[in-house]
């Protein structure tokens, strides 16, 4: 947000509406918001591409509801993600203009609208649907992205014909997100019928020898398939930030070339 405050300024400047002491004002603000507890980073967007989420575990209400406060009042979206009931029910009493998304447990605002060159360039894919938290994590991030994902769940290999059956939709997709719990053997088929990336979400669903998903991670970074890239477990903002990232680069190499579609 900062660059486009300044751009403005220099649009103001050139046109005389601006004084060189406000131009000087901005580019001696700090890029780093003091909370005490804290330093909220909100150039983030100027450097990576996208705005800083807050991460709520651990954090009380009266913090992340200081932390929502500075990023909003800096003109950029928010993101909280893995808010707990309690947190959300605090928080939203202070902010009620926060909006809640249960099945992510993501409390967001000022989303962008969703740009048509992204739309379903990003699949995401589940193999049960005890893994839709983290599903709806990964859709909620990427939605903070100005990026409409296709989201398709329970079509592990349990039933591998479900698969099948929404292939010719997956495969149009440039980057895939494949989530997983069990024995996570879903992102290894996906990536052998694909030349796209294939992001590997581990999930911490199964029975037992599952082991909360250690099961899951070691099966999915021990893939035969080539071109799987491996998250941490239950990672779903994490594998939409990295497909995400990838899309954005894919866009600037199209803008580049005047081309329009990724």
């Amino acid at each position: 947000m900062q660059k486009e405050k300044l751009q403005t300024l220099l649009r103001d400047f050139k046109l005389s509406e601006a004084q060189i002491s406000e131009i000087l004002a901005l580019t001696g603000t700090p890029a780093i918001a003091n909370l005490g507890f804290a330093n909220i980073d909100l150039t983030r967007s100027d450097r990576q591409g996208f705005p800083e989420v807050i991460f709520s575990p651990g954090k009380t209400p009266d913090q992340i509801i200081s932390i929502a406060k500075t990023i909003r009042d800096d003109g950029q979206p928010l993101l909280a993600t893995r808010v707990s009931p309690l947190q959300h029910k605090k928080i939203v009493a202070e902010m009620p203009e926060l909006e809640y998304d249960e099945a992510a447990a993501c409390l967001y605002a000022g989303m962008p609208a969703p740009a048509p060159l992204f739309d379903k360039q990003i699949c995401i894919i589940s193999g049960g649907t005890g893994d839709l938290p983290v599903l709806a994590e990964a859709r909620r991030t990427l939605l903070l992205f100005g990026m409409a994902p296709l989201a398709i769940s329970d079509i592990g290999v349990a039933g591998i014909h479900r698969l099948d059956a929404y292939w010719p939709q997956i495969r149009e997709a440039a980057v895939i997100i494949v989530i997983a719990g069990m024995e996570g053997a879903l992102p290894s088929v996906v990536a052998g019928l694909t030349d796209k990336p294939v992001i590997a979400v581990p999930t911490s669903v199964g029975y037992g020898s599952n082991l909360e998903g250690i099961t899951t991670l070691l099966a999915m970074l021990s893939s035969c398939a080539n071109g799987i890239s491996v998250v941490n477990i239950d990672n779903g903002f994490g594998a939409a930030f990295s497909a995400a990232r990838i899309l954005h680069q894919l866009k600037r190499f199209h803008n580049q070339r005047g081309m329009k579609k990724p």
